[in-house]
């Protein structure tokens, strides 16, 4: 048995209590109070075992840095978007309350009741007067889309 395998069978062995202890010996400050004895482990033996194997390399830490910038750089955060895109010129159109309600997507914006708004999601709780996700409203999520598409063909391929 290597030594850091002595260690963690050491640590699962510890109470609530001396985690806590340990905690506070090897993240230098006080747990957080709610944290379950099942977490306190996991933090503690990650930590023990980053220690037994230096953690990352420096040549890991600077990939994964340089990866960061890039991210920021080229944007890549807003092309991960699970929103779905809508050409402005659309009309979307949600029956609630024995009323069809119209917007109209616009460059920036939707038209709504003859105002400009931001976002769907502020139409639906003008509609509803609940907070409701804007897409999901209007059927643009996933779920809605793939419903709309059973109804038309049976079945959807995923």
């Amino acid at each position: 048995m290597t030594p850091i395998d002595k260690e963690l069978a050491r640590l699962a062995g510890l109470s609530g209590r001396d985690l806590r202890a340990e905690w506070c010996r090897r993240f230098r400050r006080e747990p957080p109070p709610d944290l379950s004895r099942d977490l306190l482990l996991r933090a503690i033996t990650y930590k023990a075992q980053e220690a037994a194997h230096r953690g990352l390399s420096q040549t890991a830490r600077k990939a994964l840095s340089d990866l960061g910038g890039r991210i920021i750089e080229e944007g890549i955060r807003a092309n991960l978007s699970v929103a779905p895109v809508i050409a402005p010129g659309v009309r979307l159109v949600r029956d609630w309350g024995g009323r069809a309600h119209s917007v109209l997507v616009l460059e920036k914006g939707f038209e709504y009741a003859g105002e400009r708004v931001r976002s769907l999601t502020e139409i639906a709780r003008r509609i509803t007067g609940a907070h409701w996700s804007g897409p999901r409203f209007f059927g643009l999520d996933r779920t809605g889309i793939e419903a709309r598409l059973r109804s038309r063909h049976g079945s959807v391929a995923r």
